[in-house]
């Protein structure tokens, strides 16, 4: 049956540079980021498969939460240490899906946009909305603020991400350390901008 869906492909960034067995770790911190995402409130879950190495796609149900998704993804990633990164490119659509949790013999229309879009990508670019328009701008911008995310910052920020009602106070808590080092980590990795840029995302979605 078809049904509205988010298409994410991905690559790391720099995977040949890593120390042996980190791409494993790097593509195990991202399965653990979409076990998570199917988990937040009123998510179907989300299905991601691995694929040549170093690429990756995952399923989104919810195409408002693409956004947040890329950058919970992102954030997830960047816990490692700062050589962890991936390239998103992101389409969305309506398709039908085929049974089972593994993506790889999928070729719906989304599908192939995300995988062309990726191999498109400029250099330099690491975020991307397939269809081009005000989106990839949106997509774009929120790429340069998260590209440079330390470890510290995006650990807060993937505390925020989810759509819960999480507070500075209570990141604080989860990761042990204080209220002031949450706002210092979140400020600096551009938090406040982006969280407006998701609510105003999410709302166009909903109401297109």
């Amino acid at each position: 049956m078809e049904q509205p869906l988010c298409v994410l492909t991905g690559d790391l960034i720099g995977s040949t540079a890593l120390p042996d067995g980190q791409v494993a770790a790097a593509m195990a911190a991202l399965r653990d980021a979409a076990g998570q995402i199917s988990g937040w409130p009123d998510a179907a879950p989300a299905r991601f498969t691995p694929y040549r190495g170093d690429g990756w796609q995952m399923v989104l149900r919810d195409p408002a939460r693409a956004l947040r998704a890329a950058l919970f993804l992102r954030a997830s990633l960047r816990v490692l240490g700062k050589p962890f990164a991936t390239r998103i490119a992101l389409a969305t659509g309506v398709e039908a899906l085929g049974a089972g949790p593994d993506l790889s013999g999928e070729t719906g229309p989304n599908f192939v946009a995300s995988g062309r879009a990726l191999d498109a990508m400029p250099r330099g670019t690491e975020l991307v909305w397939a269809a081009g328009g005000a989106r990839d701008a949106v997509f774009r911008l929120a790429d340069h603020i998260s590209a440079g995310w330390t470890p510290a910052q995006a650990r807060a920020v993937a505390r925020m991400l989810p759509p819960t009602d999480m507070t500075h106070a209570a990141a604080a808590q989860a990761l042990g350390i204080s209220r002031q080092a949450v706002d210092q980590a979140l400020g600096a990795a551009g938090y406040p901008a982006l969280h407006q840029a998701i609510a105003l995302f999410e709302r166009d979605f909903h109401a297109s």
